[in-house]
């Protein structure tokens, strides 16, 4: 069985995209291929076929993989929450809640179980393709590893070093990168992949030889910019107000980029609608005015996304949009959050206490240390879909009495207010579904692309694998993996 890591010079390198792009690849000639990230820190989740839960990256690589998410493919993950502290999830279930300086003296006894997921997946497979967090060079990280090199050296994994040419300095990235690491850390490195290059790579020859010259490292190749990721669903929050557009000519979406926002990637599917204008609305700036529907995604930390909302004044500008009669959709967190009340007693999200909602739902939510992870099916506006559910608290309230949808079983989900402008509901991923999406959509007589969606991302993942196939020496990468 084979493996190989990808690990970057720095953060927002593209690696995720560049697994994922791999692991298509791969499986597009034949071999066998699961996708595996030691440690990752995010909010963006998904639920797995195991029922827990992994960063989002790595179920679009498992999809790229064309295999089931499941718990092993990333089994330290991260959620950062109030207060300075994060969630920590182990083999797909919560472990505890630590500050910075707690994961980092707790992180080397997580080696062992680390090693057992990939010793798993490796047993399943051709070739396991290694996603490392942040970069090598964060040398004053290297004391307890188990993200980048302490998992590489013992799990004996070869190395590529991603660069980003788009951000600049790349030669000095990379040369750098093998100037400040450990000596035994660099032999891990058998060489380097140029990302994100726009234009002609004939201009970057020189620099390219430069950098096999003076690291010593070969070069696999130079990627060019790929158009395709944009057709992808982001793993990082950062990425969300660089995507904010407005055009009044269509019918508006608000969503506001609270400062623990979580599974954005709800909102995705909305971007192939030709009549959407999906606006992520960052901090400083008020819920746009024209903006029909007003979408509140999920929280990791719904108490004090709840405070920051007020902090900027989105509460007002909510209130405001319903009075006008615009409509307003919660998910997960933004559903507790249009409730009366959020009572946190056992101090699930820091310090115990209850916190004023929107009020523009009847229900209260009572946090507890119990998670919910499962993956669902239902029906909900005459339509079928399937989602999961991720959230600690249960809602109650009269409002509950008209749930916006039904899951298998006819367990009733969400709530809606009398008029129908308000809904909540807990599920994730409705609007991947095409016939919901549209169900929604005609609520304003709006008609759907009833463009499905996960073809989409599919297409989107075939799209990178071939540009991979044509910049990069995938026969010398598999060679390296599996000898």
């Amino acid at each position: 069985m084979g493996a190989i890591m990808l690990q970057g010079t720095g953060s927002d390198v593209g690696k995720s995209v560049l697994v994922a792009g791999l692991c298509r690849a791969l499986v597009r000639r034949g071999y066998r291929v699961r996708p595996f990230k030691p440690q990752n820190m995010s909010n963006n989740a998904a639920v797995t076929i195991d029922s827990g839960e992994i960063g989002r990256a790595q179920a679009l690589q498992a999809m790229a993989a064309g295999v089931d998410p499941h718990s092993d493919m990333n089994p330290v993950l991260l959620k950062p929450q109030a207060d300075h502290t994060s969630q920590l999830i182990v083999n797909g279930r919560v472990r505890g809640t630590l500050g910075g300086g707690n994961f980092r003296q707790a992180r080397g006894q997580l080696l062992s179980e680390v090693m057992d997921s990939f010793n798993r997946l490796s047993a399943q497979c051709d070739i396991v393709v290694v996603e490392g967090a942040g970069s090598p060079a964060e040398i004053n990280l290297r004391a307890g590893d188990i993200a980048n090199m302490g998992f590489a050296r013992t799990a004996h994994v070869p190395v590529i070093l991603v660069g980003d040419i788009d951000r600049g300095g790349v030669i000095a990235s990379i040369v750098g990168t093998k100037a400040v690491i450990d000596p035994e850390d660099a032999a891990m490195i058998r060489g380097f992949l140029i990302n994100k290059f726009r234009g002609d790579p004939a201009l970057f020859e020189d620099g390219y030889r430069q950098i096999e010259s003076i690291s010593g490292w070969r070069g696999f190749g130079v990627i060019p910019w790929l158009s395709a990721v944009a057709r992808l669903p982001s793993e990082d929050a950062v990425i969300l107000e660089k995507n904010r557009r407005s055009d009044s000519t269509r019918f508006t979406i608000a969503c506001p980029i609270l400062p623990r926002i979580s599974n954005f990637d709800d909102l995705d599917p909305f971007k192939i609608e030709p009549d959407i204008d999906l606006v992520m609305v960052p901090p400083g700036s008020p819920i746009p005015a024209e903006a029909s529907l007003v979408i509140l995604p999920g929280s990791k930390a719904t108490v004090a996304d709840m405070q920051a909302m007020r902090a900027q004044g989105w509460d007002i500008d909510i209130l405001a949009h319903h009075r006008r009669g615009g409509a307003v959709l919660g998910i997960c967190g933004g559903y507790q959050m249009l409730g009366r009340r959020i009572a946190d007693p056992h101090g699930i999200e820091g310090p115990a206490g209850t916190i004023e909602g929107l009020g523009l739902l009847d229900i209260e939510t009572i946090l507890s240390g119990d998670k919910t992870l499962q993956q669902v099916a239902g029906r909900a506006l005459g339509a079928p879909f399937t989602g999961y559910e991720m959230h600690m608290g249960q809602s109650a309230g009269p409002d509950c009495g008209r749930p916006f949808a039904h899951l298998d079983g006819a367990r009733p989900d969400g709530a809606s207010s009398p008029d129908g402008r308000v809904l909540g509901t807990y599920v994730h991923g409705l609007f991947g579904s095409t016939v919901l999406r549209k169900a929604f959509l005609n609520r304003w007589n709006l008609s759907s692309s009833e463009q499905d969606y996960g073809a989409s991302v599919n297409a989107a993942l075939d799209d990178i694998a071939m540009q991979l196939e044509a910049h990069v020496d995938i026969t010398s990468l598999i060679d390296l993996a599996t000898n």
